[in-house]
């Protein structure tokens, strides 16, 4: 993620095509770049709800819902994406459509996350732990626009990695048994899903340390 310090999240998807007639499309139809957001809410409720499922089902079933999550985190990003497009370049936006850019991410975040730590194989301390760093690095971002020095974007863990992160935990674990990685004194020694947290926070922490050293930089040449 390159340094940039703008209102809006650099994204390579927003050049490609498909999306920019998506977003076309849906705006000639009726689409509000708010109601687009709430979707957002949903596939992240579904993700976290569809994670959590896999400690209580067996079989196939697991399975499915550990894609099911995994196709729903994706669901997510492309509505995140498809509501900054539908309210800037179809012209839509709307006086508390920065509300409605923020707190839906949030929200899907903490669904996400904390699902994912009631997941099978998952410890619940990691699933609360990702999603508390996850809001820390989005409120540092935030805070730059707050003191006048622009939104800060910095990785290695913002919202796309962790997405990316999570996308892949959920899909190994769909196609590998989570009891083959690593067993100790008859228990696992971990799982994907574990390990995809414990990069996450471990990301995250390094990844707000980071922005906060941009922040403090980019203050003290405002002040000279």
């Amino acid at each position: 993620m390159p340094i940039e310090t703008s209102g809006r999240r650099p994204l390579k998807t927003r050049d490609w095509p498909f999306f920019k007639n998506l977003a076309a499309w849906l705006a000639r139809s009726g689409a509000t770049p708010n109601g687009i957001s709430f979707m957002s809410i949903v596939f992240g409720c579904l993700a976290g709800a569809s994670l959590a499922a896999t400690s209580h089902l067996g079989g196939w079933a697991v399975r499915a819902c550990w894609l099911g999550a995994a196709v729903c985190i994706q669901l997510r990003l492309i509505a995140n994406l498809l509501d900054g497009m539908v309210a800037v370049e179809g012209r839509k936006g709307g006086p508390v459509g920065d509300l409605w850019n923020e707190a839906p991410d949030r929200v899907s975040d903490a669904a996400i996350f904390i699902g994912a730590g009631y997941a099978l194989g998952s410890a619940p301390v990691l699933g609360y732990g990702a999603a508390l760093v996850a809001v820390f690095v989005a409120y540092i971002r935030a805070l730059g626009a707050s003191v006048g020095v622009g939104q800060i974007f910095l990785g290695p863990q913002a919202k796309q990695q962790r997405m990316a992160v999570t996308t892949v935990a959920c899909v190994l674990s769909a196609v590998f048994p989570w009891t083959a990685w690593g067993m100790m004194a008859g228990g696992p020694l971990f799982t994907i899903i574990e390990a995809g947290l414990v990069v996450i926070i471990v990301g995250g922490v390094f990844t707000a340390w980071r922005r906060l050293a941009r922040l403090a930089a980019l203050l003290r040449e405002k002040a000279h």
